[in-house]
């Protein structure tokens, strides 16, 4: 028995989309858990506040990159590596898009893929080779159970997100010959900054109650946490998860089994 399980002591992770939600709670939770984590975001100040937050709880650097510029990915991997390996990586960059078919326009649907499609490639191709090279990796990828079921309005994201799953069964089956595990996790509602700004957007004065509308549609009752979704990515990343590949995982309170 592991008397100390899901540690990442000795791993070098790069979290894209770190300086906030989601990611930011990958990244402290690795980071806590041993990892040397490098924090990606567009946004540079969210990447250093992160590590700052992250402090004398573990090894963190901040490095400014946007996901959809093929060659400041390259760039900004080179550099990590050139510093040593990148044992993991966790796809977790990404915009959302509230509309249907009528409601996207072009610019919607190329700004979606730019970011949630080509960013994931960006970052996979920049890694995969160091991986094979030093004998295996881990990617994770953040998809979302728009990728599985009809959601209304989410058109161009539910397009973007059916793509970052079908990539993940692809490079899982390619790269299992040489111990890379590519798994993705399929969020229903998180609780994030995002959807508050959403609802102060779109529902000025109604904030509480759209909450507890969207909060309704997990069976479960309630919305997930950045830090729920960071649990699961750290068993799936660590070495007990050493027989997982080829699959997502959804974390959903229910949505994608349980609604009728």
């Amino acid at each position: 028995m592991i008397a100390d399980p899901f540690r990442l002591d000795g791993k070098r992770a790069a979290v894209t989309g770190g300086g906030s939600g989601i990611g930011q709670a990958i990244a402290h939770t690795f980071a806590a858990r041993g990892a040397a984590v490098h924090i990606l975001d567009v946004n540079e100040n969210a990447a250093e506040q992160a590590v700052r937050d992250i402090g004398r709880n573990g090894r963190a650097t901040a490095h400014r990159c946007d996901v959809t510029d093929g060659a400041e990915v390259e760039r900004v991997f080179g550099e990590i590596l050139q510093e040593g390996e990148i044992d993991i990586l966790v796809n977790n960059a990404g915009v959302a898009h509230v509309g249907s078919l009528e409601q996207t326009s072009p610019d919607d649907l190329d700004r979606l893929y730019r970011v949630n499609v080509k960013g994931v490639y960006h970052c996979m191709r920049a890694c995969i080779a160091s991986m094979k090279a030093h004998g295996g990796g881990v990617i994770l990828n953040m998809a979302s159970v728009a990728a599985s079921v009809g959601i209304a309005d989410r058109f161009a994201y539910s397009m973007s997100k059916g793509a970052v799953l079908a990539m993940t069964y692809s490079a899982a089956r390619d790269y299992a010959p040489h111990n890379i595990r590519v798994v993705s996790i399929s969020p229903a509602r998180v609780h994030t900054p995002f959807v508050d700004g959403f609802l102060r957007a779109n529902y000025p004065g109604r904030e509480q109650e759209m909450f507890a509308k969207l909060a309704a549609t997990q069976p479960i009752g309630r919305m997930g946490t950045p830090q729920e979704i960071a649990d699961l990515a750290l068993y799936l990343c660590s070495d007990q998860a050493s027989f997982a590949t080829g699959t997502d995982y959804p974390l959903d309170g229910g949505f994608l089994r349980l609604n009728t």
